[in-house]
């Protein structure tokens, strides 16, 4: 098989990673905590792909992030392990969509000591921190399905029904079904030989878009009663809290798309959504002891903002154009924050075209 991709030379990385690849006899397979559908697909695609070439390979996903939101349950996860493997010093550590090794809840037990083991690290985006001993970062890459996709041929992997099912799942929750400024030729010829491998596209959008819980529309209603305008609607926010979640019946990645129809409202630059972290109760951490957080999430709709340079700001991070933070700030002084940040990003600068 041959690749799709136009330059004239593979992106800084991807040698030493195929290289680590072939070499690996056994691995640990791993993502992001709270995995979305990009963060899954390449897990499960990866898993599958190692397999083809030989490497015994397991797929890492703490238990606290298990049950996988509803839309993901129907994702197969055959060789799933929720602890640290035994044999972990023999095992290539491969984390996909990771941008900072600390946001995979296992990261101590799954770290391997100085003088043995090593971390192949595989993301799309911008801002990852290098943390691998072997590091392939693509920021042109739509999400990082594409470059396990692109890695799959390189392994001389054929993309079977369960493989190209997997990667066409990440390829459409972070382009947004091609919608998103991310998409790019390399998507589009991807999805068709993904399509061609296998794939039934409205099967797959039933189960990632349709079949919505009561639950989740209740959510949305209280996260667009609760938005608000700022700066002549140049900040579109709102919030969900921990009593938001209990009055409408709602899990806590229910609030996934909210943001997107902020985001979508006339005039603004950059929308927010901050919601309450919940416990393992499902209440706010603050009633089991502990400290109530929220979770921001940040959307770019003027192209001169980069949301991740104010999530970094805060310990977080993400894309350009979509990025996160976790805060213990009140809602005044979130609003203030993101205001003042937006501010700095937007005036002296050119209009967005």
């Amino acid at each position: 098989m041959s690749s799709v991709r136009q330059e004239d030379a593979a992106p800084a990385g991807r040698a030493p990673v195929l290289e680590a690849l072939r070499a690996a006899g056994k691995a640990v397979v791993v993502t992001h905590e709270h995995p979305d559908g990009d963060a899954l697909g390449s897990l499960i695609a990866m898993q599958h792909v190692l397999a083809a070439v030989g490497c015994d390979a397991a797929m890492f996903i703490a238990e606290s992030d298990l049950p996988l939101p509803y839309e993901y349950r129907f994702l197969p996860l055959d060789g799933l392990i929720s602890e640290a493997p035994a044999d972990l010093e023999e095992r290539t550590v491969v984390f996909l969509d990771c941008g900072n090794i600390d946001r995979n809840p296992g990261a101590e037990r799954l770290r391997p000591s100085a003088g043995w083991g090593q971390i192949v690290n595989i993301d799309h985006h911008h801002d990852n921190t290098r943390f691998g001993t072997v590091n392939y970062v693509d920021a042109t890459a739509s999400c990082t399905a594409e470059m396990v996709w692109e890695l799959a041929h390189e392994l001389g992997v054929d993309l079977t029904p369960a493989i190209a099912s997997a990667l066409y799942v990440g390829l459409i929750t972070d382009t947004g079904c091609f919608m998103y400024s991310n998409t790019g030729p390399r998507a589009h010829l991807m999805a068709a030989e993904l399509i061609d491998a296998g794939v039934d596209v409205h099967a797959i959008y039933q189960q990632v878009y349709e079949g919505v819980p009561f639950g989740k529309l209740a959510l949305l209603a209280r996260g667009l009663a609760n938005a608000e305008r700022f700066d002549d609607g140049r900040l579109t926010a709102s919030r969900l809290s921990a009593e938001d979640f209990a009055s409408a019946g709602a899990e806590e990645s229910y609030s996934e798309g909210v943001i997107d129809h902020l985001r979508a409202v006339r005039g603004t630059a950059m929308a927010a959504l901050a919601r309450d972290r919940l416990s393992a109760s499902g209440r706010p951490p603050e009633d089991d002891g502990g400290t109530r957080l929220q979770k921001v999430s940040l959307r770019a709709s003027d192209m001169r903002v980069d949301v991740s340079a104010i999530a970094r700001a805060q310990g977080g991070g993400g894309h350009r154009a979509a990025a996160g933070f976790s805060t213990s700030m009140s809602w005044q002084e979130l609003v203030e924050f993101l205001r003042a940040q937006l501010s700095e990003q937007l005036d002296d600068r050119q209009p967005s075209e």
